[in-house]
């Protein structure tokens, strides 16, 4: 099934896609007797036994739409609006080799040694729609085609093994990359912080497993999906890839995140840049190709107005539009050395 959140008198309400139609879930379940959650966050605390009800819901409406109230011009949040935390995977080996390689740096071995992931701004959680950033951030602004997972139950010390079973469902991420201020920041090996806790666009929809099995490939190390990846800037085709690239499963960085450490539901998880999948990655690429052959290439970044969709089979089309919100402020014109 497909969920949502959406704003409904400036409060966040769970919905229900079915044929492209928003239900409020809560509303259309009380006609059929089913006490169900109003918000994503009520649905989280026992999503088990929440997704079975909604599971009748949806065969509810499905065999009778005419029972059931579509919510009109319904607006759209992040299918998750007030994760528990946000922690983001560098899975995609194309895309690490390639960013190194494009720096003139040799690929790391660690990569291949254990999952890595750095924790991001779980405050900082948009859906699709309008986004406000400030004037430094459009200082070689990014986008980064990613998918997500959102946790469904407790745990700790998960097994790679039993790690899918803590996966609810599958969420587009355009994890925003301010690339100035994270490269600033990270020449001392810290971060990454203000080059990225700004802004994190996740949905439009929260896909549940169920959805996704025909495309779903089972390995020894968790599971993959077959699921064609691309990103648009104004409308041209940037990035592609595709989920079953990630040489990282999402069992196995659910392994190492819960090591010691309790996993929660609302927690979401990403899979980082799918290969070709930032404007970081195209313009270096495209630059060592032009000094090798003696030209100049002209970096592409986003622009205040600019709008970004990235698309994952079957899960959906992210669209966001960048504005600037200040045009005065700035925090790089105020370095200070003590």
């Amino acid at each position: 099934m497909k969920l949502v959140s959406y704003l409904k008198n400036n409060e966040d309400v769970l919905g229900l896609v079915v044929d492209d139609k928003v239900y409020n879930v809560q509303a259309c379940g009380s006609k059929i007797n089913l006490s169900l959650p109003q918000n994503m966050n009520m649905f989280l605390k026992d999503s088990d036994e929440n997704l079975k009800q909604v599971t009748l819901l949806e065969e509810g409406i499905k065999n009778a739409p005419g029972d059931f109230l579509a919510e009109s011009g319904a607006k759209l949040i992040s299918p998750v609006p007030h994760p528990t935390s946000v922690k983001d995977g560098y899975a995609f080996r194309q895309h690490v080799q390639t960013m190194r390689s494009n720096r003139g740096a040799e690929m790391a071995p660690e990569f291949d040694q254990f999952p890595i992931f750095y924790y991001s701004n779980h405050n900082a959680t948009f859906g699709p729609g309008k986004i406000l950033a400030e004037k430094d951030h459009f200082v070689r602004l990014d986008y980064e085609l990613e998918v997500s997972v959102v946790i469904g139950k407790e745990g700790i010390n998960i097994p790679v093994e039993k790690a899918d079973d803590y996966i609810l469902g599958y969420m587009i991420w355009n994890d925003l990359s301010a690339r100035c201020l994270q490269m600033e920041e990270m020449k001392l090996s810290l971060g990454p912080a203000k080059g990225k806790d700004f802004a994190n666009a996740f949905g439009p929809y929260l896909v549940t497993k169920d959805e996704l099995t025909d495309r779903l490939i089972q390995t020894a190390q968790g599971q993959r999906y077959d699921l064609a990846m691309r990103a648009r800037l104004n409308g041209n085709l940037m990035s592609e890839g595709n989920m079953k690239t990630m040489d990282w499963t999402f069992a196995q960085i659910i392994e190492r995140a819960s090591y010691g450490t309790t996993i929660y539901p609302g927690d979401i998880i990403g899979s980082g840049t799918v290969g070709t999948g930032c404007l970081a990655e195209i313009n270096g690429t495209a630059t060592r190709k032009a000094k090798q052959e003696g030209q100049e290439y002209a970096p592409t970044w986003i622009q205040p107005g600019d709008t970004v969709e990235l698309e994952i089979e079957m899960l959906g089309v992210l669209k966001n539009t960048l504005e600037l919100r200040n045009p005065e402020y700035s925090i790089l014109s105020k370095k200070k050395h003590v």
